[in-house]
């Protein structure tokens, strides 16, 4: 990557002008960020199901009942069928990768298993489906002020409420981010 600067373990914030449906006011953690695209995870859209039911639908058993009712992210508009975790450091699963600063990815079964048991990573977040950006895609976005980037943080990741994710992004910036005019014009 010699002529960008990956935005891998960033937020993206969107600004209050970004008119796509699937990313208005979200939050993309970027997973993974090189010269062939970029990949996220919106964490800040609960969606229509719960982790208990998401095991029934796979035939987990689900042993550890805490779990049962957190709400199921819809982490983007591409393959909204298949399941990411993001999680804390701990126990190594089948598919997991490390993004950066003690944050990885797992896209395996055994994940879900290890938490439905209560042996899974004392953080996660679970997530149908992920954001994309094709070559380029994400720094056009980016030059067209569609998208605030930040480092991220654990804390918005894992203990801040969905709602509030959005502005305790923006605001790791300094930014009010709901006092910012969502129209954009040219003098």
């Amino acid at each position: 990557m010699t002529s960008m600067t990956s935005l891998q373990n960033h937020f993206l914030v969107a600004m209050p002008n970004l008119g796509d449906p699937n990313f208005n006011q979200s939050v993309t953690y970027i997973c993974q960020h090189d010269d062939h695209g970029a990949i996220g995870i919106v964490i800040n859209r609960p969606g229509a199901f719960t982790f208990g039911e998401i095991c029934a639908r796979l035939n987990i058993d689900l042993i550890e009942t805490a779990p049962a009712e957190a709400p199921v992210l819809t982490g983007g508009p591409v393959e909204p069928e298949r399941g990411f975790v993001l999680h804390g450091q701990g126990a190594d699963f089948e598919s997991t990768i490390s993004v950066g600063n003690g944050i990885n990815l797992t896209a395996s079964r055994d994940i879900l298993e290890a938490i439905a048991a209560g042996a899974g990573p004392d953080k996660a977040v679970l997530a149908l489906g992920y954001a994309g950006w094709g070559t380029g895609q994400l720094e056009a976005e980016l030059a067209a002020n569609a998208w605030l980037s930040v480092e991220a943080t654990a804390d918005i990741l894992f203990d801040t409420p969905f709602e509030n994710r959005w502005a305790a992004a923006a605001q790791l910036l300094g930014i009010d981010i709901h006092g910012i005019s969502n129209y954009s014009g040219h003098a």
